[in-house]
């Protein structure tokens, strides 16, 4: 299947819009298909400032309506306690918002960017997808991430480059429960860390450690800018680290 022929065949969309490469691709193609499309952005904790203020900026660019949707993920006891197959549960939070909402608004179908290049063996959230009869066109299209940069770069989006970004909850290890305070402190860690340059990273939450993810590419610029990273980082943590393997 083609988008195009997704598209003639579901001509009345919600999209769950994370203002991501792929749902930025997504949200591209249903406009150009000509289809009565209506995003929704669910900002809650887990999503930083950026991800919203791209968000906002794409729909304008694409001209797209879009909807806010406020929720608190943490209200949830399961999704606080952030057990392995958290994503499940904040799928089906997420989700189960944008279909209420959605169908408030006269749209009873809703599509994802999930690309066929995310497996389904390691993704519990996509189980949740599924039960909730959540269409993800790209990965239905055969559509890998590889191609979705491509062809953004194609339509001129520019976010065909832009890092994949998980939710800041992936920062925290299973088992260890989540509050506003510690996604505050990994969200303000990465911050810095784009105001020192360095692109596609992660601030991943060892007890009172920071272990910081970055490309091979840019350790360098960690020894560089050792001493910022110290004073800022430190303030929130007992001790900053860099995992060798990298991004």
């Amino acid at each position: 299947m083609r988008l195009e022929d997704f598209f003639q065949e579901h001509s009345r969309l919600a999209l769950a819009f994370s203002g991501g490469t792929d749902s930025a691709f997504l949200m591209q193609q249903a406009v150009k298909a000509g289809i009565d499309v209506h995003a929704y952005y669910v900002k809650t904790a887990f999503q930083p400032d950026f991800e919203y203020r791209d968000a906002l900026r794409l729909s304008e660019e694409l001209g797209c309506r879009m909807t806010v949707i406020e929720l608190d993920v943490l209200s949830d006891d399961t999704v606080r306690s952030n057990p392995a197959d958290r994503c499940y549960y904040c799928k089906k939070n997420i989700f189960g918002e944008i279909l209420k909402v959605a169908a408030r608004d006269g749209y009873t179908e809703v599509m994802d960017g999930t690309n066929a290049s995310d497996s389904a063996d390691d993704r519990p959230g996509m189980k949740a997808l599924e039960e909730m009869k959540v269409f993800s066109p790209l990965r239905l299209c055969g559509i890998t991430k590889s191609d979705v940069r491509r062809l953004s770069k194609e339509a001129g989006l520019w976010t065909w480059d832009k890092p994949s970004y998980a939710c800041l909850a992936t920062r925290v290890p299973s088992g260890t429960a989540i509050d506003n305070a510690i996604l505050r402190r990994i969200e303000d860690g990465e911050e810095l860390l784009s105001k020192l340059g360095f692109r596609d990273y992660r601030i991943r939450q060892d007890g009172d450690n920071a272990r910081l993810e970055l490309r091979p590419c840019d350790m360098h610029l960690a020894i560089d800018k050792r001493e910022q990273l110290l004073a800022a980082l430190g303030e929130s943590y007992s001790k900053i680290v860099i995992d060798l393997e990298g991004r």
